[in-house]
């Protein structure tokens, strides 16, 4: 008898052996059991991920004379035989839509879908693969029969691409009910592997199969007959030396190594180790995609310790927990989207000679500066000093310090020191420590006195106030400041709530007093500087700003922000 693959052989014969594609079987499952099945289905998915599988056990389940009660099929009946191995059938046709495209075959299918079942209460079932490759007239020359199909006639339609039947015959989407399979997780994969190798009774390494897992890159298919390679080298005990020789996966030693080479920052060993992973015949590009997920396996140690990979031997995650130990989560971060961009720029599908791309990628991340936490850097410059808790003094005597280079010494000090050579030294009372000083209260000024200092004062009055209220006459009526000042541009400064009370805050901490307040009176055009007045140089080009001020209100930006003052 001719070997029969592991793919073929352990292939699903009822629904709920299909993995991860819960939401198809359980929705087919229940259709079949309320007699409520549609006449036309859409799969699609990536590869192996059990898209024709289920069409067939859709069929066995419709034509199935021992079915359950819950729609599963008994999968042991020779019509469940016949249908599950693929064989002909009258009321099952399996057609390849890639080399039956054009339109002539697509009317010999209508022709045929006309004639009923072989028997009654059976269903026709047309399951079409790769159905993204038929043409746009055969498409069209099945538009009709899809709307108005004949009595118990089902059209299973799968395909990998489905954006080219939107493309090609987008009316054919909303006459068929859409399924959408998911990739299969790495995690069911390795679980049905051992399922296999458990029936088969060879032994097997959890660290082979995850790398089967991660090659055969979310389909079940792929898995099992990449199995089935490694175990035409190996029929004992599925290895991880096995598995790296015959699928040329990079053996996690090699990741070990170029993340100690990026820790320890020797950046001309990458060269040798990328020559040597050419020398042993590694695939570069496979070397990349191990190393992103190497990568990401350090950052998730790092940030959630807990969290780490069951799947993986002990050995070999207290290996990689070290390594993670040496980076930072933020350059683990920072590392990962490096590696990220090179493929999503896709520079290295375009290339043919990834040797460069990968050299550089490398000499990147060594060369990378670590993440340095803030605390270290103050600590580092030797950061603020260290707060000191005051000693008591000391009960017995102490010896008094000796005098500084620059500074003379005190007559006391003399006297002191030649007690200190020969002379009996009085007994003497430590002085009473001084008391704290309180902060000194301002000293008080009359409000007048006190406004110049305020105009000064950026804290209490904004940038160009001074040149405003500058040659506005003051007079004091108690705790009140009278500010006379022709115009209406001074009431127009001081009608803001927020900068009076700076102004009357600040007026009140210069003159020393609790609080005061401030008080306009418009006077007279002509009559601020009052009848015996000076007129000097500085005063008449206040005047003349003040009047600019007045004329044009835009100059008063720009004198307020610059802080500008009239020359000529």
């Amino acid at each position: 008898m001719s070997y029969l693959a592991l793919a073929r052989k352990y292939r699903p014969r009822r629904f709920e052996e299909v993995a991860t594609q819960e939401h198809v079987s359980e929705t087919l499952k229940r259709a079949v059991a309320g007699d409520r099945v549609g006449h036309a289905y859409l799969f699609c998915g990536p590869r192996g991920v059990g898209k024709t599988t289920i069409a067939r056990i859709l069929a066995m389940s419709l034509n199935c004379p021992e079915r359950t009660p819950g729609g599963e099929p008994c999968g042991s009946c020779d019509d469940c035989e016949s249908i599950w191995a693929g064989h002909t059938s009258l009321d099952v046709v399996e057609i390849d839509a890639a080399s039956h495209r054009g339109v002539d075959d697509a009317r010999d299918l209508r022709a045929r879908a006309m004639y009923a079942p072989s028997e009654e209460g059976r269903y026709k079932v047309y399951i079409l693969d790769e159905a993204h490759m038929l043409t746009r007239e055969a498409w069209n020359a099945l538009l009709k029969i899809l709307e108005e199909p004949p009595p118990r006639v089902i059209f299973c339609f799968a395909t990998t691409e489905p954006r080219k039947i939107q493309q090609t015959a987008s009316p054919i989407l909303s006459r068929c009910q859409r399924f959408d399979f998911r990739r299969i997780g790495a995690d069911d994969i390795v679980q049905r592997l051992q399922e296999v190798l458990a029936a088969e009774n060879i032994a097997s390494r959890p660290e082979a199969l995850r790398a089967i897992a991660r090659k055969a890159n979310g389909g079940m298919r792929d898995g099992l007959s990449l199995l089935d390679q490694v175990l035409a080298l190996s029929d004992r005990e599925v290895t991880t030396d096995s598995v790296v020789r015959v699928l040329g996966v990079v053996a996690e030693q090699r990741y070990l190594q170029i993340f100690d080479i990026i820790a320890e920052r020797r950046h001309g060993d990458v060269f040798d180790f990328v020559e040597t992973l050419i020398d042993e015949g590694y695939d570069l590009v496979e070397f990349y995609h191990g190393f992103t997920e190497k990568l990401r396996l350090l950052l998730r140690m790092t940030v959630d310790p807990a969290s780490s990979p069951g799947m993986m031997g002990t050995e070999l995650r207290d290996e990689f927990a070290s390594r993670a130990a040496r980076f930072a989560p933020g350059d683990l971060v920072r590392m990962l989207a490096m590696c990220s961009s090179l493929e999503s720029d896709g520079s290295l599908r375009r290339t043919g000679r990834p040797r460069v791309l990968i050299e550089v990628l490398l000499l990147r991340l060594s060369y990378l500066d670590r993440t340095v936490e803030l605390e270290d850097v103050i600590r580092a410059l030797g950061g603020a000093p260290a707060r000191k808790v005051a000693q008591a003094p000391a009960t017995g005597p102490t010896e008094p310090s000796p005098p500084s280079p620059g500074r003379a010494r005190s007559p006391d000090a003399t006297a002191a020191s030649a007690q200190r050579q020969g002379a009996p030294e009085p007994e003497q009372t430590a002085p009473p420590p001084e008391p704290e000083r309180a902060p000194q209260a301002p000293a008080k000024r009359s409000l007048v006195e006190a406004w110049p200092l305020v105009l000064a004062d950026p804290s209490c009055a904004p940038r160009g106030f001074k040149v405003v209220l500058g040659d506005t006459r003051t007079r004091e009526d108690g705790n009140s400041l009278i500010l006379e000042a022709p115009g209406d541009l001074v009431a127009e400064k001081l009608s803001d709530v927020s900068v009076r009370r700076k102004l009357e805050e600040g007026l009140a901490l210069h003159a020393g007093r609790d609080y005061a307040e401030i008080s306009l009176v418009k006077a007279a055009r002509g009559h601020e500087d009052g009848p015996a007045a000076r007129i000097t140089e500085e005063s008449a080009r206040r005047t003349r700003l003040r009047d600019l001020i007045e004329r044009a209100p835009h100059i008063e930006q720009a004198v307020r922000e610059l802080d500008l003052d009239l020359v000529e």
